[in-house]
C-alpha cells in the first residue's frame, strides 16, 4: 500500500513501445477444481453477510469513459492483503508478536486457526453494504488489493505458508461492485519473493527478491493471466515495485510491465485498462513508455504520501499543500504525452502516528518512538485514532488536504483514496471522513477551490 522510502533521484530512462494491441479478447475460464470456493464458507454465506444485501437494489452497470470522465475511487485496503495498522486486532489476537505480516500469519500459526480467522475477516471486513455506501458517496471505482497467494492458477492452487481461500470472496466483491455500478481495478499487491519488502506485499523482509528470480516473475504473469479473466475494468500489474533497489530491478520491472501488458491484452481484450506504477522512480522516468499510439488503455498509478521521512513530517500544513501542487506538472506531462495518469493512493494523514503504520512493533517518527534516534515532532494525541479527539482546525486542514489532492487527480485522469476503512486510524478512513465532514458527501464539492492555481501546465 504505502511507500516507506523516499527516492531522491529519478532515473530518466525511456521505455520501448509494445505493439500488442491487436490481440483478440479471450476471457479465461478456470478449471472447475480451481474455481470452486472452499467448503466453508459457501458462496451463499458470503453473499448474505450484509444485513441489507438480502434484497439489494441493482443499479444498471454502465461503461466508464476513461480519459474523459475522472476516476473517483477508494481502495479497499486490508481486506485480501493484511496490514497490521489497518486491522491491528487480527494481529493482536494471535498473541504472538513475531506475526508481523500475512506470511508469518500463516507460518507461525496452526493452519486451521489461521484459516478460521481469515475467513471471518474476509466475510465481514467489506460487505455489500460498503459497496452501497461507496456508490452513495459518488465514487466510481474501487481498487482491490490482492496477493498472489489468493489467486489459484493453472499450475498451483496453494502457496504455503500463505493461507489461500480468499478468491471466492474476491469474485463476490466483483459481483457486488457491478450490482452497484462500481468499476473495479484489481491490484496485484503482493508478488512471489516480495516486490518491495514491505508488510503490504505480504512479506516484511530486508531482502525482497521478486526481480532477482525469473521464476518469480513468471509466476506473477501467471497470476495476471487469471486476474485478467475477471469481469473487471482494469488490472494493476503490481503494486509499488522497489525500482530504487538498482538497475536489475529497474530493468526487470520495465520488461514485466511490457509482458504484463501483453498478457492482459491476450486474456482480457483491448478495452481492459492496464495499470502500472512508477516503481518509486517518479512519473517523468516513464515518458515514452507504453505510449498512447502503440499501447492504448494504460494508466500510470502514482502514490502521494508525505509522512514517511523526517523532512516530509517537518513541513507545515501550508507546506504540505504547496508540495502536493508541485506534483501536478510532471503528472500532466506524462498524461499529455504518454499514458493516462492517476493518483492511485493518497490520504489526509500528515503524521505517521497510526499504530503500526511503519510495521508491527515499530513506532512513529512523529512522536520519537520510531527508534532511529531522531527527535520527536510532537505528540500523536489528536492526530490519529478516534476522530472525536480531532480538533476543528485539524479537520479543516484535512478537508483542504483532501481537496488539493483531488484537484491534482482531476487535473489528470483521476484519483483513488487510501483507504475505505480502518479499525483505529480515522485520519486514513474515507468512511470516517464522510462521517466527520472533512470529506464531502459529493466529491465534486469544493470549499477551497483553486488550491493549486499556477501549478498546472495546461492540457
Amino acid at each position: 500500500m504505502r511507500c516507506h522510502h523516499i527516492v531522491s533521484s529519478v532515473l530518466l530512462i525511456l521505455g520501448f513501445a509494445l505493439n500488442a494491441y491487436g490481440a483478440q479478447q479471450c476471457r479465461l475460464v478456470l478449471p472447475a477444481a480451481l474455481d470452486e470456493p472452499p467448503p466453508t464458507p459457501t458462496p451463499t454465506a458470503i453473499a448474505t453477510t450484509s444485513a441489507s444485501a438480502s434484497t439489494p437494489s441493482v443499479t444498471p452497470f454502465t461503461a466508464f469513459q476513461y480519459g474523459t470522465t475522472p476516476i473517483r475511487g477508494v481502495n479497499l485496503g486490508g481486506w485480501f492483503v493484511l496490514e497490521p495498522w489497518i486491522t491491528p486486532s487480527i494481529f493482536e489476537n494471535t498473541n504472538n508478536t513475531a506475526i508481523v505480516d500475512e506470511y508469518t500469519f500463516g507460518l507461525l500459526q496452526d493452519n486451521a486457526t489461521a484459516l478460521a480467522a481469515l475467513q471471518q475477516h474476509w466475510s465481514t471486513w467489506i460487505t455489500e453494504d460498503d459497496f452501497i455506501a461507496i456508490a452513495a458517496a459518488g465514487l466510481t471505482h474501487v481498487r482491490i488489493p490482492v496477493g498472489y497467494w489468493s489467486v489459484p492458477t493453472s499450475t498451483n492452487g496453494t502457496f504455503p505458508p500463505y493461507i489461500s481461500g480468499a478468491y471466492p470472496y474476491l469474485q463476490q466483491a466483483v459481483q457486488w461492485a457491478r450490482a452497484h455500478n462500481i468499476h473495479v481495478i484489481i491490484d496485484l499487491h503482493g508478488a512471489p519473493g516480495s516486490q518491495n519488502g514491505y508488510d503490504n506485499s505480504g512479506q516484511r523482509t530486508s531482502s525482497p527478491s521478486w526481480a532477482l528470480n525469473q521464476a518469480n516473475i513468471a509466476a506473477t504473469l501467471e497470476t495476471i493471466n487469471v486476474l485478467a479473466g475477471l469481469d473487471v475494468d482494469a488490472v494493476e500489474l503490481l503494486n509499488e515495485v522497489a525500482g530504487f533497489l538498482g538497475s536489475v530491478w529497474d530493468t526487470a520491472v520495465r520488461a514485466y510491465w511490457k509482458s504484463g501488458y501483453g498478457a492482459v491484452r491476450q486474456v482480457g481484450g483491448n478495452n481492459m485498462q492496464v495499470v502500472i506504477g512508477d516503481a518509486f522512480e517518479g512519473v517523468s522516468a516513464w515518458e515514452g513508455f507504453l505510449p498512447y499510439g502503440s499501447s492504448p488503455n494504460v494508466i500510470m498509478d502514482y502514490h502521494e504520501y508525505q509522512i514517511f521521512s523526517d523532512p516530509e513530517l517537518a513541513r507545515s500544513q501550508a507546506e504540505h499543500l504547496a508540495f502536493a501542487c508541485t506534483l501536478l506538472p510532471p503528472m500532466q506531462a506524462l498524461a499529455n504525452t504518454t499514458m493516462w495518469t492517476i493518483t492511485g493512493e493518497w490520504s489526509t494523514a500528515i503524521t505517521d502516528c497510526a499504530i503500526w503504520l511503519n510495521g508491527r512493533g515499530v513506532g512513529a517518527r512523529w512522536d520519537g518512538t520510531y527508534g532511529d534516534g531522531a527527535p520527536a515532532f510532537g505528540s500523536c494525541d489528536g492526530y490519529t485514532g478516534d476522530s472525536s479527539t480531532f480538533s476543528e482546525d485539524y479537520k479543516t486542514f484535512m478537508r483542504q488536504y483532501w481537496e488539493v489532492q483531488v484537484e491534482i487527480g482531476e487535473a489528470v485522469q483521476g484519483w483513488i483514496y487510501w483507504t475505505w476503512k480502518t479499525e483505529s486510524a480515522d485520519e486514513w478512513s474515507y468512511q470516517k471522513g464522510l462521517e466527520g465532514g472533512w470529506i464531502p458527501q459529493d466529491p465534486s464539492q469544493r470549499l477551497y477551490p483553486g488550491l493549486c492555481s499556477g501549478n498546472s501546465t495546461g492540457s
